[in-house]
């Protein structure tokens, strides 16, 4: 695996400046047109990616399954009915979480992103499709009947579904401080699962309706979507729980950067195939049930029942396990620290905003700041010092300016005692290694 530095920044004893030699940061106009314009494409690339999606459902709708919910209002019903099981267990895993409740925007903007990708898989879906089944026919053999729907479902199915489920976690959630926990990863890939499951669930019923409605005779279209609609309740919870195992690993990959990629892919194969599993069974069982005499919905069900709950409970037992050891090693205590020490550091930046050219503002820190020895804060012509006054474990500090800050935790401990420049950088040239590690956190945090 390679280094983390290059063989120049591990010899280097802090006393050169490495600058666009070994080390890089934004410095110059260049560099901030760099950063800039990479930031653009990023966030535009994002974005298409997201209208890309949007317009296909909007096509796809457009094709005339919207004029079905739009004419029979029930058949809409049928299609929330149907999502229901699988919202019940989004919501278990959701307060599952041993750690702290996702925020709603997050949940919401990932079910919306599970409901748009959906999109890409069905397309994909499609353009595959008559490769593998298009060649089959009713005089094919059994094995060839089981054989090519199941390289289908291993091969396109699965792994495409997975991917784009995993990837309405990766676009929004996973980037977001928020995400803070492997387990958040199983939250938020269970979401992403639901808005799949949602818009999946909504194609399967509208199209139903759309043959039965061109067929002579028959049911009534709204038993048609009611049937389609009951079927679909049990699909639906399937969704969630093979996206919940794919983001858990997808949570387990964020804070194992070194091994990202393997378990990444990990997830993705567990996923897919508990999914195309799922998927080979269901489209085989009509034969077996003949064999053997049971009804195929009573085979349907009793399958789906057996097959979905092993699997919630196999989820269950990762996700409890997690739920020891962060009771165990004492994180609980840690997220509650580092929670407070975060409200406490952002009432010391707010503070020092206030504070006004040349004013005095004092907030509490918490108790493992390091603090130097002078005498008070002082920020004039870029001299930072710090030091607590009386007892009580406070910071005081001078500011200039609205711009200058003072942060508590590791930022306050990195920039004590250090000469700047208007850009950040010491006049002499000179850094310590603890301003390198830390003060640059400092400056992109705000980004």
């Amino acid at each position: 695996m390679a280094p983390d530095q290059d063989p120049v920044q591990r010899a280097s004893d802090g006393d050169r400046d490495l600058y666009d030699v070994a080390t890089w940061e934004v410095r110059t106009t260049v560099d901030r047109l760099s950063a800039w314009l990479y930031g653009a494409v990023v966030t535009t690339a994002r974005a298409s990616v997201v209208a890309l999606a949007a317009l296909i459902v909007l096509a796809q709708f457009a094709a005339g399954f919207a004029l079905v919910f739009v004419d029979r209002p029930v058949i809409g019903a049928y299609v929330l009915l149907s999502v229901v099981p699988a919202l019940g267990m989004t919501a278990f895993l959701w307060r599952a979480d041993a750690t702290e409740r996702e925020p709603l925007e997050l949940l919401v903007v990932t079910f919306a992103f599970g409901f748009l990708f959906a999109a890409f898989a069905a397309t994909l879906n499609s353009l595959f499709s008559g490769f593998f089944l298009g060649t089959l026919a009713e005089s094919a053999p059994l094995w060839l009947a089981v054989l090519a729907p199941a390289l289908y479902y291993f091969l396109i199915v699965g792994p495409v579904e997975e991917t784009v489920k995993l990837l309405a976690v990766r676009m929004y959630a996973y980037r977001s401080d928020r995400f803070d926990a492997v387990v958040d990863g199983a939250v938020y890939g269970a979401v992403a699962g639901l808005g799949f499951a949602t818009i999946e669930n909504a194609i399967y019923v509208a199209r139903e309706v759309i043959v039965a409605s061109q067929a002579a005779g028959g049911p009534t279209l709204a038993e048609v979507g009611l049937q389609t609609a009951a079927v679909r309740t049990l699909a639906g919870p399937g969704h969630v729980i093979y996206s919940a195992f794919a983001g858990y690993y997808l949570g387990l990959a964020k804070f194992n950067a070194e091994d990202a990629g393997p378990i990444v892919v990990k997830g993705l194969l567990v996923a897919t195939v508990i999914h195309a599993t799922y998927n080979t069974v269901v489209t085989n069982l009509g034969v077996a049930t003949d064999s053997v005499g049971v009804p195929p919905g009573l085979a349907f069900i009793g399958f789906v029942v057996v097959y979905d709950g092993a699997l919630f409970y196999v989820l269950y037992r990762k996700l409890a396990r997690y739920r020891r050891a962060f009771e165990a090693t004492g994180a609980e205590a840690a997220v509650g620290d580092a929670g407070e020490d975060a409200d406490e550091a952002g009432e010391g930046v707010d503070a020092a905003s206030e504070s006004g050219d040349g004013q005095t503002a004092t907030v509490d820190v918490a108790d493992d700041v390091q603090l130097a020895d002078e005498e008070d804060v002082d920020v004039t012509d870029g001299h930072v010092d710090v030091q607590p006054t009386d007892d009580s474990e406070e910071v005081q500090w001078t500011a200039d300016s609205e711009d200058d800050q003072v942060s508590g935790g590791e930022d306050t401990e990195a920039h004590q005692n250090g000469d700047y420049g208007d850009d950040g950088q010491e006049g002499n040239g000179r850094r310590e290694d603890e301003d390198r590690s830390h003060g640059g956190e400092g400056r992109s945090g705000g980004q």
